[in-house]
């Protein structure tokens, strides 16, 4: 993870990034539990059953990279057999390949778990 982003962005920059995550991946969550809820195949239990899962990882800011590559391939899935408004999942997918390429942010289980260590030698 750590030669994929050479800093997680604090500041602004990083609160623009944890509200991006905080978004794609309650919207995953919901658009699970909705599917559940309407009792439909088995197909699509599993598909339902990843977005929440990948939604979950988007939240924590864990595997950012895998799960924002996850978010485009499912919300265009998604969008492919509902031709009246695939706007939703559209955006969705353009806010997963962003976190996929720009990083979680220092607010996430990746910066404290691959981020960089700083050691502080007292004298």
């Amino acid at each position: 993870m750590r030669r994929l982003f050479s800093t997680f962005a604090r500041g602004l920059p990083g609160a623009g990034l944890l509200l991006m995550r905080l978004v794609a991946g309650t919207a995953l969550v919901a658009h699970g539990l909705g599917g559940f809820q309407t009792g439909l195949s088995v197909e699509a239990a599993i598909l339902d059953a990843l977005a929440i899962g990948d939604g979950a990882f988007l939240v924590a800011g864990l595997w950012t990279p895998v799960a924002g590559s996850l978010v485009v391939i499912l919300a265009l899935f998604t969008s492919l057999p509902h031709h009246e408004n695939p706007c939703a999942c559209v955006f969705l997918a353009t806010i997963g390949a962003a976190l996929a390429l720009l990083g979680p942010g220092a607010w996430s289980l990746d910066a404290c778990f691959f981020g960089w260590k700083r050691i502080d030698i007292e004298r």
